[in-house]
């Protein structure tokens, strides 16, 4: 099989598909590797580097889209990119289509075999491909929103660990699950007061034996989350319902009522956002205010901190890249039910049930294409 990695062209997108120890893995099980010259370089991955691990560099994303069996990338295929994808080549990347009709409509008029990092499964639970990126949105979620607290920045002025006779701020952050917990770590370390929600109670008690009186854990609902919103400086979004569309907690009247020069986090943008105000934002122009409130809805957060992105979802996508490479998808989604649950869009059908349903599409099991 021939592997190929175009040059990411989203919006201040900086990540690469594999990395040269990634490309290594394959080479070394006799997987041919085209690579777009400079997919690397804005994060220090030479050409050179890719060519001594086995790979050959090509000019052009259209030889990529042209020439490979399997194309791997980071970010969902723009526009551009969808028309080069052809019949039964595989697509492997993030994909985030229940949000996204216009680009679902052209995976499935492309006839290409599309797997998307965030639905596959893992051994334990959880999302092994989407918690890397979630790690480090969760962690950013804090460094973008006490940024944007700062006066210059549009926000109230405001030092989220506060100082000696003055309160700190109020971060609130709406789910527990990976990104909701690194936002955690991160808000407690800058001494912000912080209340977190989720309606795994499970999940509270946990983070309760761990941060103590140091945090606040709230029963998810909505009267609870009103009441919290309204007394926050920053609110994060981090909630995630697998493969379907976020459903949208923070309300267009909460927001109204909020604190003038609040901000507001949407980590689950991807997912079409889970605050009804929001609406996806670039790195290039990352924030706009709805009633006085800083939205930051930045699609692709990790993007920013692009080297210690790239590496870290390497980490968690090269095992099930090399089982597509050397075993073909139909034998690599047969072998593996969690790479099967990866399975969004193939030869024309959508074979994920939360995709189909939110954008109205016939589900079609991904086990009755692997014949």
């Amino acid at each position: 099989m021939l592997v190929g990695v175009p040059k990411e062209i989203k919006n201040h997108e900086y990540r690469v598909g594999l990395t040269p120890p990634s490309v290594r893995e394959l080479t070394l099980r006799g997987v041919d590797v085209i690579v777009q010259q400079g997919a690397g370089e804005q994060i220090g991955l030479s050409d050179a580097q890719y060519v001594a691990a086995g790979a050959t560099m090509v000019a052009t994303a259209k030889e990529i889209f042209g020439r490979a069996d399997m194309v791997v990338k980071v970010k969902e295929p723009q526009p551009v990119e969808c028309a080069m994808l052809r019949e039964g080549q595989i697509l492997y990347t993030y994909l985030h289509l229940a949000p996204d009709p216009e680009q679902t409509a052209a995976l499935v008029k492309s006839g290409a075999v599309c797997i998307a990092y965030e639905t596959i499964t893992g051994t334990g639970g959880g999302l092994p491909l989407l918690a890397p990126m979630s790690e480090v949105a969760g962690r950013m979620s804090i460094q973008a929103g006490a940024a944007h607290l700062e006066k210059s920045k549009g926000g109230m002025g405001l030092l989220l660990g506060g100082v000696p006779g003055v309160a700190p701020g109020h971060v609130v952050i709406i789910g527990a699950g990976v990104v909701g917990t690194n936002a955690l770590q991160m808000a407690v370390g800058t001494g912000a007061r912080v209340t977190v929600l989720d309606k795994n109670v499970d999940r509270l008690r946990q983070l309760d034996l761990v941060y103590g009186n140091r945090i606040a854990t709230v029963y998810s609902n909505a009267h609870s989350i009103e009441e919290a919103v309204l007394s926050a400086d920053l609110v994060i979004g981090g909630v995630l319902v697998p493969g379907a569309a976020a459903p949208k907690l923070v309300t267009r009247d909460m927001i109204s009522r909020m604190k003038k020069g609040a901000v507001v986090v949407d980590v689950a943008i991807d997912q079409g956002g889970c605050f009804e105000t929001s609406h996806a934002t670039t790195h290039a122009d990352p924030t706009f205010v709805v009633d006085g409130v800083i939205h930051y809805c930045v699609a692709n957060m990790p993007g920013a901190v692009a080297r210690t992105s790239t590496f870290a979802l390497n980490n968690a996508t090269i095992g099930h890249a090399v089982a597509l490479a050397t075993k073909g998808w139909r034998q690599a989604l047969s072998d593996d039910v969690h790479l099967r649950n990866g399975l969004n869009v193939c030869q024309g059908k959508v074979t994920y049930q939360a995709v189909a349903r939110d954008l109205g599409y016939d589900f079609v099991p991904a086990e009755s294409l692997l014949g």
